[in-house]
């Protein structure tokens, strides 16, 4: 029966393989999407359902978010409150303002609207299981990664649409009134979530692998309507091969630099290794599962597509560059045999990941 329980499928072995060589499986799965989108994109009537579709799919995705946070957990880790600052204030203060640049220096060769992309991914907040998977690989203290990433999460539901509303305040619909709207369809369901939580905790708990599909499957919809209404409108006919590879160089520009300014801060703010660890991969991520559906809310539906490109670009190359890096942290940990500094609760959490692809 064990050996039947841990038997290795097709499927599983996949995803453990393009894990091994930085390749998210499900960012292939979002690729996929995009293509079915410009084969048979939504038209008529049926653009309308699948619009409505998305904005319940966005709603359910934040509700389930608030459902799966535990107040209690959050609290604990803020007692590590200088290390959490460091990495906000990379999420929110040094992202956006290398977005900035990049926005004013890339604008003549990626054009206005990717330009306004690369800024919008700036202004996300982190991703909570990569972060975490890649400092429990790492040997870094997972305990923080949790509590960090979960900070990020919850703070750039308010945050992000203000930092839009201010820099990108001249883009599309983005306003007041529509910084209002986003706060009622994504902050609303997540309280919601968070409330039910004493009812529907255990239930969650259980049922984990089923809610995952729902998660992913609502981020596809969300891509499939983007991507749908932007071949609709052409929006598709102006975007060369040169100017993806000039994106492509931007988003690589700009994590190099986060990955290189929060890697000097932890050292020169004094913070133990683990907690470098922590500061270096929690502090460099943008996510694509916040960042789709707010684009969705915040942009008009006919320029999404391109928006949104900088951040599925971003998210492939942040999964190659901290994978590499974080198995090379591993090998220099192992080496020293050092146990990173972390608590004991750490070293469980590296036993629990250490072998999963990051997501």
């Amino acid at each position: 029966m064990e050996d039947l329980n841990h038997r290795t499928t097709p499927i599983s072995a996949l995803r453990t393989a393009l894990g091994r060589v930085g390749v998210d499986p499900y960012l292939l799965a979002i690729l996929a999407t995009v293509g079915l989108a410009a084969l048979l994109p939504a038209r008529g009537g049926a653009a309308h359902a699948v619009s409505d579709a998305t904005e319940v799919a966005i709603g359910l995705l934040f509700f389930l978010y608030g459902a799966r946070l535990s107040p209690k957990a959050a609290l604990d880790g803020a007692k590590q409150w200088r290390l959490h600052l460091t990495i906000l204030l990379a999420t929110f203060a040094l992202f956006p303002l290398l977005g900035l640049a990049a926005q004013w220096l890339a604008a003549p060769v990626l054009g206005a609207s990717l330009a306004k992309g690369v800024l919008f991914l700036t202004l996300l907040p982190s991703t909570v299981q990569s972060s975490i998977a890649f400092t429990s690989i790492a040997g870094g203290n997972v305990a923080a990664a949790v509590c960090a990433a979960s900070f990020s999460s919850l703070i750039g539901i308010v945050l992000t649409p203000l930092l839009a509303a201010i820099v990108l305040g001249g883009s599309g619909r983005i306003d007041a009134s529509s910084v209002v709207d986003l706060l009622v369809q994504l902050l609303l369901p997540f309280l919601l979530g968070q409330f039910s939580r004493r009812w529907i905790a255990g239930w969650i708990s259980r049922h984990k692998p089923a809610l995952t599909l729902v998660d992913r499957g609502s981020i596809l919809l969300v891509v499939y309507s983007a991507f749908s209404e932007g071949m609709v409108n052409g929006v598709w006919s102006s975007l060369s091969v040169v100017r993806l590879a000039l994106l492509l160089g931007v988003c690589l520009a700009v994590l190099l630099a986060v990955l290189g300014v929060t890697s000097v801060a932890g050292k020169r703010l004094g913070f133990a290794r683990a907690d470098r660890i922590v500061l270096v991969f929690c502090g460099s991520k943008k996510s694509l599962a916040s960042g789709l559906p707010m684009a969705a809310v915040l942009f008009p539906a006919s320029s999404v597509s391109l928006m949104v490109l900088p951040l599925m670009l971003f998210h492939q190359v942040q999964l190659m560059a901290c994978t590499v890096i974080a198995r090379r942290m591993a090998g220099n940990t192992q080496g020293r045999g050092d146990s990173a500094g972390g608590t004991p609760g750490n070293t469980q959490g590296r036993g629990e990941l250490r072998d999963k692809p990051p997501t």
